[in-house]
């Protein structure tokens, strides 16, 4: 008996059909017990950026979060996390919100230093790739 390729399945939560009607993109895909997670910034529901790196990290972190749940996954099924910032002045804080989501059994991870995002007072971005059920027995 042949296995069954796995199927594409486009994750999007309830309250971002707009996001992929308009920018036309999935906030995550799966295939099989793969999730790759579409860049996630610190902008809430209803559209709101708040001040600063804690802040936006928070809510980027949050909304990852909110995308893994949508997907089957958790934060500590996450294998590799990419960060975003426009600027490196202030890794310590988010340092310290990254902490807050994952204490433990840490990710490979990579940020990088960029110079702007999709939107101006946006301070950071965050994608992801997990395994579900690998963080089980970190």
């Amino acid at each position: 008996m042949m296995n069954e390729t796995p199927k594409k399945v486009l994750i999007n939560p309830p309250g971002t059909e707009e996001i992929y009607k308009r920018m036309k993109f999935s906030q995550a895909t799966r295939v099989g017990d793969m999730v790759w997670v579409s860049g996630q910034v610190g902008m809430d529901e209803k559209g709101a950026i708040g001040e600063g790196v804690e802040v936006q990290a928070r809510q980027a972190f949050k909304n990852l979060e909110h995308v893994l749940v949508e997907a089957g996954a958790t934060l500590a099924d996450v294998v590799e996390l990419m960060t975003f910032h426009t600027s490196m002045n202030d890794m310590r804080g988010f340092f310290k919100v990254k902490a807050e989501f994952i204490p433990e059994n840490y990710p490979a991870w990579t940020a990088v230093e960029v110079k702007g995002l999709v939107l101006p007072q946006l301070m950071i971005e965050i994608k992801a790739i997990a395994v579900i059920g690998s963080g089980k027995n970190g």
